[in-house]
């Protein structure tokens, strides 16, 4: 596919996102890793500022085939139509193969139950895997079943159309009812396996949150998520001084009430159908787990 250039001093990577509504920034950049952009007949960097008129050539390769085994594995589908399937994820079960977990993910259960019926957008680690939540997290999430869906969902998810709300308890109690975090995040400097809020390498991250019912020592809230970054929830209760109970990255470092995982509940999932445009709103009840902790709580005072 050949472009040109039309804004003088945009990046590269940008321009290439702003084109290819089917890629995202990042996926644009591993293209040019490859050497599949090139700016003028010369392969493309990330940060080259281009000048109007410059030629752009893209070469997307085809979606390799799935490597990876399909397994039976019981999924909770909420809602399911020829573009789009929600899965309402247990807590415990990893989103997509990686280290330790090869065969025991959603995706070889989506395999399994779909077959081909996936887009091919995020490669053959990801297919149809549009966002995703952590592995401890329970909850809604979108599934493409094809590249359409794939790109419409994924720029609901860039201009963050896409409403996503959550269910959390979170430890100690706030004077006020609602509020907001607006703290960028980005990677910790010392481990390489967490998130933090910095200035440093980060991208902008806002999270709406309000009371649902206060505890003696714990609250239950509710999370509106306005961008979408890891562990994004986890991180700002963290910050504001309220982890979320049973967080033991993020939070205290020992298990209270008996959890030793995130209480957080993708509860609700809202966005406009790929093909039409119709607003497609998804509940999922608490967990078991959850409503355990609740109780427990109800009966502390």
């Amino acid at each position: 596919m050949t472009f040109y250039a039309d804004t003088p001093g945009e990046r590269l990577d940008a321009f290439v996102a702003r084109v290819c509504p089917e890629l995202t920034r990042s996926a644009a950049q591993k293209l040019m890793e490859q050497g599949a952009v090139t700016r003028n007949g010369k392969p493309g960097k990330k940060n080259d500022k281009l000048n109007p008129g410059d030629e752009i050539c893209v070469t997307i390769p085809e979606p390799k085939e799935v490597d990876i085994v399909a397994k039976d594995i019981p999924l909770d589908i909420v809602y399911e139509d020829e573009d789009v399937v929600v899965i309402n994820k247990p807590k415990g079960l990893v989103v997509h193969p990686a280290a330790g977990h090869q065969d025991d993910t959603l995706v070889n259960g989506l395999l399994y139950a779909m077959g081909d019926d996936l887009s091919g957008i995020n490669g053959e680690l990801r297919p149809g895997i549009v966002h995703r939540i952590d592995k401890d997290t329970s909850g809604l999430l979108a599934v493409a079943k094809n590249d359409l869906a794939h790109t419409m969902l994924a720029s609901q998810l860039k201009d963050h159309s896409m409403a996503r709300t959550y269910e959390a308890i979170v430890c100690g109690s706030f004077r006020e009812d609602s509020g907001t975090v607006n703290a960028p995040i980005g990677r910790h400097p010392s481990d390489r396996k967490k998130m933090t809020v910095t200035a440093r390498n980060s991208k902008e991250a806002v999270t709406h949150w309000e009371v649902v019912k206060r505890y003696r020592g714990y609250t239950h809230i509710r999370c509106k998520l306005e961008t979408g970054r890891t562990h994004q929830i986890r991180v700002h209760m963290a910050h504001i001084g309220h982890p979320i109970l049973g967080d033991l990255v993020y939070g205290h470092k020992k298990p209270e009430l008996g959890q030793d995982s995130q209480c957080l509940h993708a509860g609700q999932l809202c966005f406009r159908h790929p093909r039409d445009g119709r607003p497609v709103l998804v509940f999922a009840e608490l967990p078991q787990y959850f409503k355990e902790v609740l109780e427990k709580l109800e009966r502390m005072g």
